[in-house]
């Protein structure tokens, strides 16, 4: 995996922990933040990173996760006391959606789209700033 990949991953991971909250699941807790967030968060990864959504079957039901890139990418494993036996079966948008609903959806996807949006012009900012500030002693 290229460093600028990880980087986004490791930033959406912030954001998504800081976006759940009752709006996009009604399983989520202070204690337990990413339970019951993995269909509408695979919906919005996929949406933000495409890939693939592939789920595994556990006592619980169905879980859902990415694969980007061939790697996959289980942003809600915290979830779960379990070591998870993945079995990367492919599934679809609809499955994943089955374990969400449109409110839950909508609301996920806007949250993290607002901060990653934030977080990319921020780093863009700095970026430019360190510019600058070279660029100001370049002549010298």
């Amino acid at each position: 995996m290229e460093k600028n990949e990880q980087t986004q991953i490791e930033k959406l991971l912030l954001i998504l922990s800081k976006s759940w909250s009752t709006e996009s699941s009604s399983k989520w807790s202070h204690n337990n933040p990413a339970k019951g967030q993995c269909g509408v968060t695979t919906l919005v990864i996929n949406d933000i990173l495409g890939g693939e959504i592939r789920k595994t079957k556990l006592s619980a039901g169905w879980h859902f996760y990415n694969i980007i890139n061939g790697s996959r990418y289980d942003f809600t494993a915290s979830q779960f006391n379990e070591n998870i036996k993945y079995m990367d079966i492919l599934s679809t948008r609809e499955e994943a959606f089955s374990d969400t609903n449109q409110k839950q959806y909508v609301y996920l996807k806007e949250s993290v789209q607002k901060k990653y949006k934030m977080n990319e012009n921020n780093d863009r900012n700095k970026s430019h700033q360190g510019v600058k500030y070279k660029n100001q002693y370049k002549n010298n």
